[in-house]
């Protein structure tokens, strides 16, 4: 894939994960157009990176608005590159309390619209626009990267639908590689554990010790930088395609206390 030539789609590009992942691809030549609903967000990182990157404001639930994204992104240039990591903290209670609460179904699915339902959105709408391209070398047309979690596999209590979500998009980024393999275009997925992002950096002093603790090497949180490099790799390694990658320092995950997260404003 020729880098400089290509254009990208990042949702959550203005985040932790999106904001690193748009700086490297910018780096690498790519041509990055920053998806965030908060049009603010996106063009003070679109300012930082400089010429390669361009704001756009959106939901990535809305097929409009996706699809009003690519268009930029299509202008920009061989629209081949579509990285998926959005996401905001929310309230996540128990399934049920003992004093007999359940667990909001109005929370549940606003959660599962936000880490599954856009992914997948994202996913659709941009293989879709890929199918269009000339195949490279290799007879690949596009690179999709969804984000899980090790939550996936190591859901914690309090974490019940943001664990259902990241689950299927692990689950479904197999299914889809071979879905859109007569089209040549990948799919892959990352599963980050701690990663220190602006939502991390807001937990607890207790929730950030237990977490460390948890992680055999390096004895550290993950840093954006790190994504936006598994990233990088999953470009440059054409025959790596179906594949969730867990991103977390060997980290065991033993039953921890996740306290419910504040949403973020």
């Amino acid at each position: 894939m020729n880098l400089e030539a290509a254009s990208a789609l990042v949702s959550g590009g203005a985040g932790g994960l999106g904001g690193a992942t748009c700086r490297r691809l910018a780096e690498l030549g790519v041509h990055v157009v920053i998806l965030e609903p908060e049009l603010a967000r996106a063009e003070a990182l679109a300012a930082e990176i400089g010429p390669r990157a361009t704001a756009f404001a959106g939901d990535h639930c809305s097929e409009a608005d996706v699809r009003a994204a690519i268009a930029v992104a299509q202008g920009l240039g061989v629209f081949a590159i579509n990285v998926n990591a959005a996401g905001v903290s929310i309230p996540t209670p128990a399934v049920a309390t003992a004093d007999g609460v359940p667990h909001d179904m109005g929370v549940f699915r606003e959660m599962i619209e936000l880490h599954l339902m856009g992914p997948f959105n994202m996913t659709r709408l941009c293989a879709a626009a890929m199918a269009a391209n000339a195949p490279d070398e290799h007879g690949q047309r596009g690179l999709i990267v969804n984000t899980s979690s090790t939550a996936a596999q190591d859901g914690q209590a309090h974490q019940v639908a943001y664990a259902g979500a990241k689950a299927a998009i692990k689950a479904m980024a197999l299914a889809m590689a071979r879905d859109l393999a007569p089209i040549g275009v990948r799919v892959n997925a990352i599963a980050p554990g701690p990663i220190w992002t602006p939502r991390l950096a807001g937990a607890s002093d207790e929730l950030k010790a237990a977490l460390t603790a948890n992680i055999a090497f390096p004895k550290r949180f993950g840093e954006a930088w790190e994504y936006a490099s598994l990233v990088e790799m999953m470009l440059k390694t054409p025959f790596l395609n179906g594949q969730t990658i867990r991103l977390d320092g060997a980290m065991s995950t033993p039953l921890t206390a996740m306290t419910p997260p504040a949403r973020r404003g």
